[in-house]
């Protein structure tokens, strides 16, 4: 008799520690992506040191990607935590504000000396106030709109370009003032995320059963595009969304309707 209660306390332990270590699993599955988003991010700062800028690009666009599945994998499993926020938001700032404005400077930026070196900080220093913005004011603005540029948007932007002028041959006017064109980029992009223009984040998509039929067009022929030449496109994309935000703040301005990111608090300075 005693045998067989031991044999029965040794199964419920054991399946007590199958669950903690299953438990434990799926916790840490939103942080892998986390990681996986920030060694990509420091792949990209090392490879750009080599002189790989498009590999360089092309791994922030793959930590943007991770990125935006640590957060869905964690709501899908209900492993919210804490750490997991903190965590991601480093990340974020290694992956959208440090990596690009190093790739970024050695791509083109070391040749205006001081002044590309203004432009990158600039970038990296707007991608920091933007994410430290961004949590704290978390459910204080409207959830369909984002309180400035995203910073993986900016990030996007910025790389888009390093990614086109690596992987084509570009008119040589662009060529004599690539630098310039980066450092103006990334003093957009810097500024742009601490405005408080609106940008549409796709967190409200109650709209997308009901979709017409040339919005389906636009999706294809985007296809098509990015198919053909993909980083002429995602510049492309990229560039329409990064002023997009002020067209929308003019016409809310114009129709007399509020600014749905501007947090009804009067303390805010920025």
């Amino acid at each position: 008799m005693r045998q067989v209660h031991k044999a029965a306390r040794m199964r419920t332990h054991l399946k007590d520690r199958v669950s903690e270590v299953r438990s434990k699993s799926i916790f840490l599955l939103p942080n892998a992506f986390t990681m996986g988003s920030l060694i990509c991010a420091f792949y990209g700062i090392v490879i750009a040191i080599e002189g790989e800028f498009a590999i360089a690009a092309l791994s922030i666009f793959l930590s943007m990607i991770l990125d935006g599945m640590d957060g869905r994998v964690a709501r899908l499993t209900h492993t919210q935590s804490s750490f997991g926020e903190q965590f991601d938001s480093i990340a974020d700032m290694t992956a959208f504000g440090v990596a690009p404005s190093v790739i970024a400077y050695e791509f083109a930026l070391t040749d205006l000396g001081g002044f590309g070196f203004a432009a990158a900080f600039i970038f990296c220093a707007g991608a920091g106030i933007r994410l430290a913005r961004f949590n704290t004011n978390i459910g204080v603005i409207d959830k369909g709109f984002f309180q400035g540029l995203a910073s993986p948007a900016g990030a996007a932007l910025v790389m888009g370009y390093v990614w086109l002028a690596e992987s084509n041959r570009l008119p040589e006017w662009v060529e004599v003032y690539n630098a310039y064109i980066t450092a103006g980029l990334c003093i957009y992009a810097g500024v742009t995320m601490i405005s408080n223009a609106p940008f549409f984040s796709g967190k409200n998509m109650g709209f997308v059963r009901t979709l017409p039929f040339w919005f389906v067009l636009v999706l294809a022929l985007a296809f098509i595009c990015f198919s053909s030449n993909p980083s002429l496109s995602t510049f492309v994309v990229f560039c329409i969304y990064a002023v997009s935000g002020y067209f929308y703040e003019i016409y809310l301005f114009v129709t007399g309707k509020p600014n749905p990111v501007r947090p009804p608090r009067s303390g805010d300075i920025i």
